[in-house]
């Protein structure tokens, strides 16, 4: 079963990103360190299996 956006952007908030905003249903969000991820879909919605692989890499590298 995936994992639903709004999870996806808990894991974002605790690794350090912040919301910049967006447009419609898409999100913005910037590390302090310069990593910039874009995220669309409702807060309810399954994430797909990109958007889980995008994720997953950035906060990989907000870590280095």
């Amino acid at each position: 079963m995936p994992r639903k956006v709004r999870e996806l952007i808990a894991d974002l908030e605790k690794a350090g990103f912040t919301n910049r905003g967006g447009k419609g249903s898409h999100r913005n969000f910037l590390h302090p360190i310069g990593i910039r991820i874009t995220i669309s879909g409702k807060p309810g919605a399954d994430a797909k299996p990109y958007q889980e692989k995008d994720i997953k890499k950035a906060i990989d590298q907000s870590k280095s």
